[in-house]
């Protein structure tokens, strides 16, 4: 792939939260392979130091940065330290969550606020330190990694839910405080389906049986491929699988439907494959050791393309021929017509 430069001709400099597993890891991949160079934040240092490797494999530099983006001043630390290193940042992609499967009812106030930590007040620190450098050179984009939970949600993640409903409005606000500052710094949100990452075998869990993602189920790197192209790309809003599209189409027209399903069915469809282990261990506090890469468990039933996406980023064109074909039978109508005449 051709590498990516800033019109000076200098490699992009990215920060990827979450950077050591799943989507923020083949997102990590995705950049480097078209020649950034990288700030890596995330708690697990072997998975940051696997991921730096891997940014070094492919020609660029990378710093891996335990962070835990919970703490303004570590993430602000974090920054001062790529921008000495590498350069100013050009791109910063929020991402780092955790969560909890758990009904709502039988979660203690530390784990919901610690789920609110990282996975809504994450972005918030990481959108303020960005927009600190970026505003005052007026360029630079913000990539929320966001979910179709932004705006439908599920019974069993309240404290997930509401993060990412948290971020679709902090990321309105902000976007129309840019739009009013007449400012060239960019600020997008891509809407994830569900994901094979390793998420779901280190989440904090008290289902009976194994946490799953809810089907239908996406590679990783399909998600990374959206979360470039929206850096790239001044859309508002980025929406990958059919399933995150229909998803937030329905809910906006028949949101108690969603309820009366999602109560009959959203127990189950996120379980699967028997008992989960009684001594399971997570990452809610402190991360598990070793390097998880990029996928879960799931690649037997994971997409590695979204068809709606790719109509999505060639939508211009996509329009324009489906316009095209339109016009031409509309033509060919009323010439049978006028023939019969």
């Amino acid at each position: 792939m051709q590498s990516e430069q800033r019109s000076n001709g200098k490699p992009e400099i990215v920060v990827v939260t979450g950077a050591s597993a799943g989507v923020g890891r083949a997102t990590t991949r995705a950049f480097a392979q078209r020649g950034a160079h990288l700030g890596l934040l995330a708690r697990g240092r072997d998975g940051l130091e696997a991921a730096r490797r891997e940014v070094e494999d492919a020609g660029g530099k990378a710093l891996a940065i335990p962070t835990d983006v919970s703490d303004w001043n570590q993430i602000e630390k974090a920054a001062e330290r790529v921008e000495r290193e590498l350069g100013p940042i050009d791109i910063w992609i929020n991402n780092a969550m955790v969560s909890v499967f758990s009904p709502f009812k039988e979660m203690t106030p530390e784990e919901f606020k610690r789920v609110t930590d990282v996975t809504y007040h994450g972005y918030v620190w990481g959108t303020r330190t960005a927009l600190k450098r970026m505003l005052p050179r007026d360029r630079g984009v913000i990539v929320q990694v966001g979910s179709g939970l932004a705006y439908r949600a599920i019974p069993l993640q309240s404290a997930y839910s509401g993060a990412k409903h948290a971020i679709q409005g902090f990321t309105e606000s902000v976007r129309s405080e840019l739009i009013h500052d007449r400012s060239k710094v960019h600020i997008t949100m891509v809407q994830l389906p569900a994901v094979n990452t390793p998420q779901f075998g280190w989440v904090k869990s008290r289902l009976p049986r194994k946490p799953q993602p809810v089907p239908p189920i996406y590679q990783p790197e399909v998600i990374a491929d959206a979360i470039y192209w929206a850096a790239h790309h001044r859309r508002r809003e980025v929406n990958v699988g059919i399933s995150t599209t229909a998803v937030i189409g329905l809910n906006k027209v028949f949101p108690g439907m969603g309820d009366l399903y999602l109560g009959k069915t959203g127990y189950e469809s996120q379980q699967y494959d028997g008992a989960a282990e009684p001594d399971r261990k997570d990452n809610l506090w402190s991360p598990l050791p070793g390097d998880h890469g990029a996928h879960g468990e799931f690649d037997d039933r994971a997409y590695a393309r979204s068809p709606q996406f790719w109509l999505s980023k060639n939508r211009v064109w996509v329009g324009a021929f489906a316009g095209a074909v339109a016009a031409a039978g509309l033509a060919f109508a009323l010439k049978a017509r006028t023939s019969k005449e």
